[in-house]
């Protein structure tokens, strides 16, 4: 029979190597568990997708869609960024801020992409496929994009002749004939009518504004300068404005200014009165 101290201590080590046992199992299992789980992010798809599809724009404004990116793969991958566009379009990639022809994604990263598309101003309109493609050495992930181009919009602003150049008499009116016309595919609305004049000229419009402009038509405005007494003779320049929402044009216009017939028998009677002024000094004082 073995002595009472022998088979306490012995019952001890028991408890404690059963205690020790369960507890490695327990860190080795959970770290077998955690060496089984890839890192975070990593799901083994490879994913480019876009909050947007499809865009409906003007001809003249920019297709801008949110695209994400992103690499479920174990390793870092280099994408390479392409797309199919229409001749004589225009086509950017950005990544905070800055354009990029490609994007090293890490393992288990996503990247958001800003994909700018301009059409051409001569697009007819109608919907147009864009694929847009980014191509690692192990995959090509491929995004359609749709582009609506509703029309463009664009406004011309001249004269019935072409002549931008014209005479006017210091102190007085003189009305200019302007042509606005809209040069693009989409009707134009609320024109409005402004002048850049020389110091202290005044300009009025009549209409002050061309409400609704059809693609193609033409509407005309009469401009009115009024030049102020005593401008001195030359040429001076005022650009006239025509505005709308989506478009705008300017035209220059050179008006040579010339002095009126008044001032000028005026300058010449006081240039001979002075004349006769001196004569009559020099025959009065000359003789002595």
């Amino acid at each position: 029979m073995l002595p009472e101290h022998f088979s306490m201590r012995s019952s001890h080590f028991i408890r404690l190597f059963f205690v020790s046992f369960f507890f490695a199992a327990f860190i080795f299992s959970d770290t077998g568990l955690k060496a089984q789980q890839p890192p975070s992010g990593i799901d083994r798809q490879q994913t480019f997708t876009a909050r947007l599809m499809n865009l409906e724009a003007a001809a003249s404004e920019t297709f801008r869609y949110n695209a994400s990116l992103h690499n479920g793969a174990a390793e870092t991958r280099l994408y390479q960024l392409s797309a199919d566009i229409p001749a004589g379009w225009l086509l950017a990639f950005k990544t905070d801020g800055s354009q990029v022809s490609s994007i090293n994604l890490e393992a288990g990263r996503t990247q958001d992409i800003t994909i700018e598309i301009n059409a051409s101003l001569n697009a007819e309109p109608g919907k147009f496929n864009i694929p847009v493609k980014a191509v690692s050495s192990s995959d090509t992930l491929t995004l359609n994009l749709e582009a609506v181009v509703k029309g463009s919009y664009k406004l011309e602003l001249s004269t019935p002749t072409g002549r931008l150049s014209d005479e006017v008499t210091s102190g007085r009116n003189t009305q200019i004939h302007l042509v606005v016309r809209n040069a693009g595919t989409i009707p134009l609305k609320e024109i409005t009518l402004s002048a850049q004049a020389p110091s202290k000229w005044e300009a009025s419009f009549e209409p002050t504004k061309v409400t609704e402009l059809e693609p193609g038509k033409t509407a005309e405005v009469i401009a009115t300068l009024k030049v102020p007494d005593k401008t001195i003779a030359g040429d001076y320049q005022t650009t006239f404005s025509a505005k709308e929402t989506n478009a705008n044009a300017d035209a220059v216009f050179r008006m040579t200014v010339k002095t009126s017939l008044l001032s000028g028998w005026i300058g010449i009677l006081i240039i001979l009165l002075a004349g006769a002024l001196i004569y009559y000094l020099i025959r009065k004082y000359g003789r002595r």
